[in-house]
């Protein structure tokens, strides 16, 4: 299916999150000269996950490195009260979790509202089932395929299903979000997350380590 906001599919959306952060120009530079078409940026608040990463200020000062779009991936607690702060700083999609608050369809209408791309991501817990209200409003689903916090995690195989369960549903119902996969992606799991029906993977480690390549 023909997406509105990307010219094809899969995409590769490297994560800043394994990146040298004493370097985040040069990881960026990787990013655009690897092939890369989106970078994904985890915020962290040590409340929703244990660790906490970086802020609006750091994506503040990265914005004017590449024309690349941005994906913050809010791992926060309460995303309502971030949405406008990083509308502002340069992100072009904003994906918070469906766990981390109890108002994702009126979030989704906020973050288009401000002009931005809406994603939903769910931890590995979480059945697409949960999603059905808001699937047709949805921008982009994040599908969690580890635990959400650290990289360099193992893929959970169960979860490559959710995106075939994704990919039927939007054929079935004429839905229009992208489907990505964040976590474990590498040289050796990622023809399932592919084959399963995937728009953009999110890969951290493996991309910045060298041991994926991509040529799409």
């Amino acid at each position: 299916m023909k997406t509105s906001f990307l010219a094809k599919t899969p995409v590769l959306a490297p994560s800043l999150l394994s990146a040298d952060l004493s370097d985040l120009r040069n990881a960026v530079s990787q990013i655009e000269n690897k092939n890369g078409s989106v970078v994904h940026i985890d915020v962290m608040d040590g409340q929703f996950v244990p660790e906490i990463t970086y802020g609006q200020p750091v994506i503040r000062s990265i914005r004017k490195l590449t024309k690349l779009p941005f994906d913050i991936h809010l791992m926060v607690k309460n995303p309502e009260n971030q949405i406008d702060s990083f509308a502002e700083c340069g992100a072009d999609w904003i994906t918070f979790h469906y766990e981390a608050t109890a108002h994702s369809h009126r979030l989704i209408q906020h973050i288009h509202e401000l002009g931005k791309k809406a994603g939903v991501a769910i931890c590995p817990g979480t059945p697409v089932s949960m999603l059905s209200e808001i699937l047709e409003s949805a921008d982009i689903i994040l599908v969690m395929s580890v635990n959400p916090g650290w990289g360099g995690q193992k893929i959970i195989p169960s979860c490559v299903a959710k995106i075939a369960e994704l990919k039927k549903l939007r054929e079935e119902k004429g839905y229009h979000y992208l489907i990505s996969v964040d976590g474990g992606v590498n040289s050796e799991t990622i023809g399932s997350v592919v084959d399963a029906g995937v728009d953009v993977i999110v890969s951290g480690s493996s991309f910045f380590n060298g041991s994926l390549e991509w040529n799409n």
